[in-house]
């Protein structure tokens, strides 16, 4: 499919091939490259939650805080 093709399709059209692609991705995720920024990140992180300066919140309780900054 050319670049042509791809901008003649709907959004939702769109939508379902980046699913797929996605899809297809994570399927193999030992094939997916690692980015050096990733690693830096998860680094601070760990550094900043060790020494205190960050806390974990679950998962429904962070998409409320989250969700509460952008109404």
């Amino acid at each position: 499919m050319s670049l042509a093709e791809l901008h003649k399709l709907s959004a939702v059209e769109k939508l379902k091939i980046i699913e797929a692609l996605w899809g297809d991705l994570v399927s193999d995720e030992a094939s997916l490259p690692s980015l050096f920024w990733h690693e830096t990140e998860f680094i601070e992180t760990e550094k900043k939650f060790l020494s205190g300066d960050i806390e974990i919140l679950d998962w429904q309780q962070a998409k409320k805080e989250l969700r509460s900054q952008f109404e």
